[in-house]
């Protein structure tokens, strides 16, 4: 990359050679994503404690400068589910002005970030600290749409997760039948439609089907009028929020974690864009396009806003090829916002609590809760830790306390890495098996080495080494013989990796595991999703066993495995 071109936004690079064709596909993709974000960004707005047009708002101003200026060719911005319980708790106790600063303060952070090259301290976020506070996360989304879900008369329903349970058992009897079944039918809608057809989004046809009964039945549920008086037509009005400087100091944690949230889930959201595309996203300008976007966002009564993974997936799948498609996904909002927002009054919240308990549901990532039971007692606390605090104290101190204890289990783990032990015959026999220098390596196998601890922190490494598969042959061998520690997050990118050889059609070896990273391999059941033949003790085990795959396949897995990656990208 020349230096030049190293804060270039994406869109600016796909302009050289934009053709037609890529705009026929990112004006389509465009299109679908926006729909798809239309109810999503309503109720995020709800949700958040604020209005819903501020939820569009954000997906209008700060996704477009996203997809604009950022360094990902398909990335989605706008409201996420992440930021719903941080930003509804900054609401609650300093106001709006208060949530306007704190999106500017994070705005700037994100700018310094991205500027200096800090953006890579997000990895420093341990797995078990960033599945705690996402499983929490979602949690608590959940429990804060069973009022709407039921039609509850409940009054105002407290911001912690013991208190609002309390309180919604505690007025069950005044359950609403019809917002129920609104609920209900809203909700398997949008579960069933993608069975039958994935053109259309299962989340606005709920709504719109919803709203369209609710209108000419008259059945008096909540509804976006009834609660908030309908949605302004016209765009977004400039105004500078109104804040005193007393506030910075009080404001400065929760600016923070807005920032790292914001951080952490737009790379993580670009780095899922990049395993689906074959693209490669840049970090920094990533991060300064998000600082902007945050910067603007208050300005225009929106609240903060980051890369959007649903969102994001829907608009590769759609045919998304450049950041045209982001931008398109914007202007349809607005043109929505500027043409039908009276007809919003309508919708029910009934059919928002549905969208956001599948939002809820999706973003947990429940699955990776087995992985880290299965993992040693000192990622279990930090998890366990990490999520219990997001629900039942806040987020900021539920991010703060799981780095503390991941960076104490960090120490732990290297300390752990010295061994002293004396050079004897048994020794270096036991050596030889895992030399190199008197192997012969044939075309067809590639040898990755890892050297040192792979703990969080360090597995960007790998990310790195492994970003195009094109290069490798048909088999891969990871030595794992000098990897002196593994941790959760080190077992993860094992597993992407892993996952992503598989479905190029290549294989992946590994050998030479010592003790702890072999116990927390055999744990996860990592050994089942590579198969327990292809767990060797040593690199000439390793070998002999990439000469079997060979001689099976005939020598062409790795045309074969090309031929596979073209067709999938």
């Amino acid at each position: 990359m020349k230096i030049e071109d190293r804060w270039l936004p994406e869109s600016f690079r796909c302009l050289r050679t934009y053709s037609r064709r890529d705009l026929g596909a990112d004006v389509l993709a465009g299109l679908t994503v926006g729909l798809v974000a239309l109810p999503l960004a309503m109720a995020f707005g709800i949700a958040s404690g604020v209005t819903p047009q501020a939820g569009l708002y954000t997906a209008i101003i700060a996704g477009g400068l996203i997809s604009a200026l950022g360094g990902s060719r398909v990335q989605i911005g706008g409201p996420t589910g992440a930021f719903v319980v941080i930003v509804a708790a900054i609401v609650a106790k300093f106001g709006v002005g208060g949530l306007a600063l704190v999106t500017l303060m994070a705005g700037a952070m994100l700018l310094v970030m991205g500027f200096t090259g800090l953006g890579s301290a997000v990895k420093f976020i341990p797995r078990p600290v960033t599945i705690g506070f996402t499983n929490g996360i979602a949690l608590l989304i959940a429990s804060t749409q069973i009022k709407d879900f039921l039609g509850l008369k409940t009054g105002d329903v407290p911001s912690a997760f013991l208190p609002r349970m309390s309180v919604l058992w505690n007025h069950f009897d005044s359950l609403d039948w019809r917002a129920v079944a609104i609920s209900i039918v809203s909700l398997a809608i949008i579960l069933l439609l993608p069975r039958l057809t994935k053109r259309v989004p299962g989340s606005i046809v709920a709504m719109l089907a919803s709203t369209i009964f609710v209108a000419l039945a008259g059945l008096p549920v909540e509804t976006i009028g009834s609660k908030f008086g309908g949605i302004p037509t016209g765009f977004p009005k400039f105004s500078l929020p109104a804040f005193h400087f007393n506030q910075v100091l009080p404001l400065v944690p929760s600016a923070v974690t807005v920032a790292l949230l914001a951080a952490v889930e737009s790379l993580l959201s670009a780095v899922v864009a990049d395993s689906m595309t074959g693209n490669r996203h840049n970090s920094n300008v990533e991060l300064v396009a998000q600082g902007i976007a945050n910067l603007a966002s208050p300005l225009f009564g929106g609240i903060p806003a980051t890369g959007a993974i649903a969102r994001t997936a829907t608009n590769i799948r759609s045919g998304a090829r450049t950041p045209i498609a982001g931008v398109v996904h914007a202007i349809t909002l607005l043109a929505i916002l500027l043409a039908a927002a009276p007809l919003a009054r309508f919708v029910p919240l009934a059919t928002l609590s549905a969208v956001l308990f599948v939002v809820a549901y999706n973003m947990g990532e429940w699955k990776e809760i087995g992985t880290i039971v299965r993992l040693s007692a000192a990622d279990i606390a930090v998890w366990a830790a990490t999520f219990s605090l997001t629900v039942l104290a806040d987020l900021t101190v539920a991010v703060e306390v799981g780095i503390i204890l991941a960076a104490l289990l960090y120490i732990y783990r290297i300390s752990q890495t010295t061994t002293v032990v004396p050079v004897t015959e048994e020794y270096i026999r036991d050596g030889r098996p895992h030399v190199l220098q008197d192997k012969q390596v044939p075309p067809y196998v590639a040898i990755l080495r890892i050297h040192g601890p792979f703990l969080f922190g360090t597995t960007e490494k790998l990310t790195e080494v492994t970003a195009d598969l094109a290069p490798f042959p048909a088999v891969v061998i990871v030595r794992l013989r000098n990897m002196t520690a593994l941790d959760a997050t080190g077992l993860h990118a094992l597993e992407v990796l892993a996952k992503r050889l598989r479905q190029s059609g290549r294989t992946l070896l590994l050998c030479g595991a010592r003790d702890q990273p072999a116990q927390l391999l055999q744990k996860a059941d990592f050994i089942q999703q590579i198969g327990p033949e292809n767990l060797l003790p040593h690199v000439e085990a390793a070998l002999n066993r990439a000469r079997e795959i060979n001689d099976a396949f005939g020598g062409v897995g790795n045309e074969m495995a090309r031929d596979f990656e073209r067709v999938r990208l």
